[in-house]
């Protein structure tokens, strides 16, 4: 069975930059231990991309904190997580989930008959990190969808917790 990890948006701004906060600084090492186990093949990574118009729009609005503006310092990955991840397939995406990124793996999926594993690792579990289990437990609901809480962190504690009980309730094992 081959298995697959998806690093979400492990990038400077949501860990220590922007929007970044202790708890996103406290699982940088837990997420490099958890690539290592990987090929590099076998790890997706997104990055978070946003354009100079980001106060315009609906996002920018309701979040009003400038981030992940594309080919800022804050938009990259962490330095560590950038080595770590050396060799991954990459998705940039617009908005919290990344339709490009489930379409590609279901369409690994479906080349291997099924015979994968998604674990998915990173940040925020109540915003992108959730939206992009939900969205790959939709396009492959026959597929084992993991998430290691570990490895991940909230906008807060709560909303970490919360947003591993939403994943729960929709049949992706959360470790």
């Amino acid at each position: 069975m081959r298995r697959i990890l998806v690093v979400v948006d492990m990038q400077k701004d949501f860990i220590d930059g922007a929007l970044g906060t202790k708890e996103a600084c406290a699982i940088v090492d837990n997420v490099v231990a958890k690539i290592g186990k990987y090929k590099p093949e076998d790890v997706y990574v997104t990055l978070d991309t946003h354009e100079e118009n980001y106060m315009d729009t609906q996002e920018g609005k309701n979040l009003p904190v400038k981030h992940c503006i594309k080919n800022t310092d804050g938009w990259k990955l962490n330095e560590r997580i950038a080595a770590a991840t050396a060799g991954a397939h990459v998705f940039e995406k617009p908005t919290f989930g990344s339709v490009k990124l489930a379409e590609t793996i279901a369409k690994e999926a479906k080349d291997a008959k099924g015979e994968i594993a998604i674990e998915l690792v990173g940040l925020c579990t109540d915003i992108c990190v959730v939206s992009n289990a939900l969205m790959l437990k939709a396009y492959m609901p026959e597929v084992e969808i993991s998430a290691d809480s570990a490895c991940m962190a909230g906008v807060t504690v709560e909303k970490h917790e919360a947003a591993l009980e939403v994943m729960r309730s929709c049949q992706i094992q959360v470790k």
